[in-house]
């Protein structure tokens, strides 16, 4: 009997998940602007659904229950964006200890070309060149492979010489002991 219940279970579920997933990502992607990210949200959802699935289809209204899945889940990712910014703009608003040395212009520009790049691309470039992190030691600090830091350094540093010039470009890895 109980395996019974279950197909059904899964029958109806499978059935609101045809009706009602394409809604679910297209909220998600209306409250984000991310479409990958709207997609995710949108199957995280549907997970978090299955799993509370006996609560779900005793709802009253079940597609509105799971909006607000969406939407607790959309609101808890940025939250998580913005604390990840704050610690971004934390770490790059630091004023060094003294002021005689580095041309505060040039600085400038480095920080802004590499506010440019893309997160996986600045990290890989600033632990290999300002932190002096080995391909191995940034790899692991970011949990991607060797061949991963080797590509995104390398293309991260394309792209900033193509920002910068090749003098400024130039002069970050300079900084490298």
């Amino acid at each position: 009997m109980k395996e019974v219940e279950g197909d059904d279970a899964a029958a109806e579920f499978r059935a609101f998940f045809e009706r009602h997933y394409a809604e679910l990502a297209r909220l998600a992607h209306l409250l984000t602007g991310e479409t990958d990210a709207a997609d995710d949200l949108a199957a995280d959802a549907m997970l978090a659904l299955w799993h509370r699935w006996d609560r779900v289809r005793a709802a009253d209204h079940p597609a509105a229950y799971a909006r607000g899945v969406v939407a607790n889940l959309v609101r808890t990712r940025i939250r998580s964006t913005v604390r990840e910014r704050r610690r971004i703009t934390a770490f790059w608003d630091r004023r060094p200890e003294h002021t005689d040395g580095p041309d505060v212009p040039a600085v400038l520009d480095v920080r802004t070309a590499l506010r440019a790049l893309p997160f996986r691309k600045r990290a890989c470039v600033v632990l290999r060149h300002a932190f002096d992190l080995s391909e191995r030691d940034t790899a692991l600090a970011l949990g991607v492979s060797v061949g991963t830091v080797k590509s995104q350094t390398a293309k991260g540093m394309a792209e900033l010489q193509r920002l910068l010039g090749d003098r400024a470009a130039t002069e970050l890895t300079a900084g490298r002991r």
